[in-house]
């Protein structure tokens, strides 16, 4: 059993080179909006009730996949590395899969903050992004989380042997998909 964790800034890639990933190997995605997405109709992601019914579906997703048959799973999510409840996540998350006998996989992406202002408009993303679609709200929070939190690590922050951080401004989805794969011989 695989976990890989793509994580990285708002719209910086992370679902659409998820997907590229799933079609060249075979393990499913689970991108953090499918979750956000389901609960919005009822309840804001920002509001207490709604960050709850999202980690309880994570979570059970998480559990049920850990002990299946399932070749791996990808996963995405915007880790703010200065908020020590995004690093217990990440911890537990890990178990699940590591308790079970699984490997994880960390896939950092980066990219100009122009690039991804122009990513965050892109009709492939608000299609299954359906919370993004007011994009100048988007626009504002992409920019806002900058300023608030810490969204890529420090070099030699992240000390795990299974870890790959790309720079993906100038790189296609098709591309970084490749690079990870490639690395971690997927």
């Amino acid at each position: 059993m695989k976990l890989i964790i793509i994580f990285g800034p708002q719209a910086v890639g992370k679902m659409t080179v998820g997907q590229e990933l799933e079609k060249t190997t075979g393990l499913k995605l689970f991108h953090n909006h499918m979750t956000i997405e389901l609960i919005s109709p009822f309840f804001s992601y920002g509001s207490e009730s709604g960050k709850r019914l999202v980690n309880l579906f994570r979570k059970e997703i998480f559990e049920e996949v850990a002990k299946s048959d399932l070749e791996g799973l990808i996963f995405t999510y915007v880790w703010a590395f200065d908020q020590k409840s995004d690093w217990d996540y990440i911890d537990n998350l890990c178990d699940i899969f590591e308790s079970k006998g699984g490997t994880v996989y960390f896939v950092e992406l980066e990219a100009d903050v122009n690039e991804r202002i122009e990513r965050n408009k892109h009709p492939h993303r608000l299609s299954h992004k359906p919370t993004k679609r007011n994009v100048e709200r988007s626009e504002k929070d992409l920019k806002d989380s900058m300023e608030k939190y810490r969204l890529n690590s420090k070099n030699g922050e992240i000390k795990k042997e299974n870890y790959l951080r790309i720079d993906n401004t100038n790189l296609s989805p098709e591309e970084t998909a490749q690079k990870i794969k490639e690395r971690f011989q997927l």
